[in-house]
């Protein structure tokens, strides 16, 4: 009986760069679709690794936060030609995604932006984009809240979003309580604590969003944004739009619709949909903030793989973690929800027909929840698009 051998072919640092590029130029889909491509052609066809270690390392960029298919790529550049062949096959497979969205984000900003006839066809996408959005909340909560105190954490964490609680609050809270749960009285202080805090700290900085107030971000802010949503990304990139919101369109940065359809045209490219932010930091601070907050979104899915190689399986083996990253994970669906929220209220504000926007965003959750593939998204989005222009009066 012979033993299988799995291991990566012996790449120049040139072609492993050229290999992850390609993955990179056809990465449409989602990460699901990113996931299974990088899967067929390194594991099943050239068996870079076996498919059960592949399934272990799946695993673990699921509970770490980040984007998974990008995480993966780095880890398996890093099995190839080590940190040096993570960094470059890291870089490949996000390089098409980031161009392409920074020329979106050119075109955006100084051509498109502020159109009136524009105006009618980003509103029928952003009330699309909300109900994507609405279905990857449920899709995240059913794998996130499995018991009652996981439902009662991601409640509460809505709840002091919608308070303007500071974001870390609910976070840190969630996470506490439940790895303490069996803790009774830890349970309570922990509670207590985050209560006293959510009322006596400032409320969330916030800023009306007008025009003389956008572009003026500071690029070490908007590395800073990009940072904490690529820390907080947990159990998909839908989770870095809190976050990221918080830190630019609350302080009058950019306006709701801005974000929304950066959201929008994220959804249409060749890249992890946390590639939004790309367009976020161009409106918001030109080049240098479209390359700072890209620099910090992406700085974890790196630094995880880069620095923890060697240990990232059997740190998330830890029992201990699982149950304090599942509180942080929870807090995080009801942040999300808050958003949500937040969002739709401002999407409503720009509507001139509440009737058609209401069947467009019902037609569309009706889509996103009974019809799956990797195009379904964007093809919602145009479709939300032509819909929004048909309804201009």
């Amino acid at each position: 009986m012979t033993t299988e051998e799995f291991s990566p072919p012996r790449l120049s640092l040139i072609r492993l760069f050229l290999r992850f590029l390609r993955f990179g130029v056809l990465a449409f889909g989602g990460p699901v679709a990113q996931i299974a491509m990088v899967k067929q052609a390194l594991v099943e066809e050239e068996r870079w690794i076996s498919p059960a270690r592949f399934n272990r390392l799946l695993a673990v960029m699921q509970v770490l936060p980040g984007p998974e298919a990008h995480e993966l790529c780095v880890h398996l550049g890093m099995i190839a030609r080590g940190r040096i062949g993570g960094l470059l096959a890291g870089f490949g497979f996000m390089l098409p995604g980031f161009l392409l969205m920074l020329a979106v984000a050119w075109l955006y900003r100084d051509w498109i932006a502020g159109s009136p006839a524009m105006a009618p066809v980003f509103v029928g996408a952003q009330i699309v984009v909300l109900a994507i959005i609405a279905r990857a909340v449920q899709r995240i909560g059913t794998h996130i809240l499995e018991d009652g105190l996981l439902w009662l954490i991601a409640a509460a964490a809505l709840a002091a979003t919608l308070v303007g609680a500071a974001f870390w609050i609910p976070l840190v809270a969630g996470g506490l309580v439940y790895a303490f749960a069996r803790h009774r009285v830890a349970t309570i202080a922990t509670v207590i604590a985050a209560v006293g805090l959510a009322v006596l700290l400032p409320t969330t900085d916030t800023a009306p969003t007008t025009a003389a107030s956008l572009g003026d971000a500071s690029t070490l802010a908007l590395f800073i944004a990009g940072l904490k949503g690529g820390l907080l990304t947990f159990g998909g990139a839908y989770t870095a739009i809190p976050y990221v919101r918080a830190d630019t369109v609350e302080r009058g940065w950019i306006s709701d619709a801005s974000f929304l359809d950066g959201v929008a045209l994220a959804g249409m490219l060749p890249a992890p949909l946390v590639i939004f932010a790309t367009l976020v930091g161009y409106v918001a601070g030109g080049l240098p903030g479209a390359l700072a907050i890209t620099a910090g979104m992406f700085l974890p899915a790196f630094a995880f793989s880069m620095i923890f190689f060697e240990r990232l399986e059997a740190v998330v083996e830890n029992p201990a973690l699982h149950r304090l990253l599942g509180g942080v994970a929870a807090a995080v669906v009801g942040v999300i929800a808050a958003t949500w929220l937040q969002i739709g209220a401002s999407t409503a504000g720009r509507v001139s027909d509440s009737a058609a926007a209401a069947m467009l965003f019902l037609a569309a959750l009706v889509v996103v929840w009974r019809v799956k593939g990797s195009f379904v998204a964007p093809a919602l989005v145009v479709a939300g698009g032509l819909a929004g222009w048909a309804m201009t009066p």
